[in-house]
């Protein structure tokens, strides 16, 4: 059973190497579901990681209907995390009436080899998740990531059980989204997955002293004095309730 935290600073995927992850996704703006991480954060991850490093590649955040500058801009991303030593990239590409773009999807694979490819999230904004798995497999994709066309992955337990039926070992699928310690076991021994993906996240305290007040970097939505981390202790906590089912 293969474990996987998401990830959006180095700290975090060393958190999540202690912890006993076997791979990280790294991405950036968790708040937007994750978008592709910049160069410096990719290549400085690769030389302090021992474990598999995955690259998300997302342009920017909402739908995965991508015109042609958008589409360029991913080839060009994956080639990079290519160059700087990713064991994996993650993506998704949909069409307008919420299929699988196959042939797109076919492209920027063919760009990513040898790299593992994991088709992500999006395939939980697909029309039919069954018709959709078919197309996720014919394009060559090595993994799936999805809740089960759910909020969270507790909620979509019986149609990740009939995923992980029909892929029969075609493809590797991973569940994700809201999954800890507490519903982890219940997850896997329902499913029949194979590989659970999570932030395994608490919020950490900026060290300044003077604290500007009422300006913002942002929209104010989010506090300028704390921020993300991945929490060694949640992925050890999951790690162990893994280990103990097998």
């Amino acid at each position: 059973m293969l474990l996987e935290i998401c990830v959006t600073s180095v700290e975090s995927a060393l958190a999540a190497q202690r912890g006993g992850a076997a791979r990280v996704e790294l991405c950036d703006n968790l708040a937007e579901g994750g978008t592709t991480p910049g160069y410096g954060l990719i290549s400085v991850a690769r030389k302090s990681l021992r474990i598999k490093l995955h690259v998300m590649i997302r342009p920017r955040g909402g739908d995965f209907l991508y015109d042609d500058t958008e589409f360029e801009i991913m080839r060009q991303d994956i080639n990079l995390a290519g160059q700087l030593g990713a064991d994996g990239v993650v993506f998704g590409i949909l069409t307008a009436d919420g299929q699988v773009d196959v042939k797109r999807m076919q492209e920027l694979i063919h760009a990513a080899k040898p790299m593992h490819v994991t088709f992500h999230r999006a395939f939980d904004m697909t029309a039919d998740p069954f018709h959709s798995l078919e197309q996720v497999i014919e394009c060559g994709a090595d993994s799936l990531l999805t809740s089960g066309h759910q909020n969270k992955a507790s909620e979509g337990i019986p149609l990740l059980k009939k995923l992980a039926d029909q892929a029969a070992g075609r493809i590797e699928i991973m569940a994700g989204s809201g999954v800890n310690a507490e519903n982890v076991s219940e997850l896997v021994r329902e499913t029949g997955v194979d590989a659970v993906h999570l932030t395994a996240k608490k919020r950490t305290m900026s060290k300044m002293t003077f604290r500007k007040q009422n300006t913002f970097m942002g929209h104010g939505e989010h506090p300028e004095y704390e921020w993300i981390v991945a929490d060694e202790n949640q992925v050890r906590q999951v790690k162990s309730a893994l280990d103990a089912l097998y």
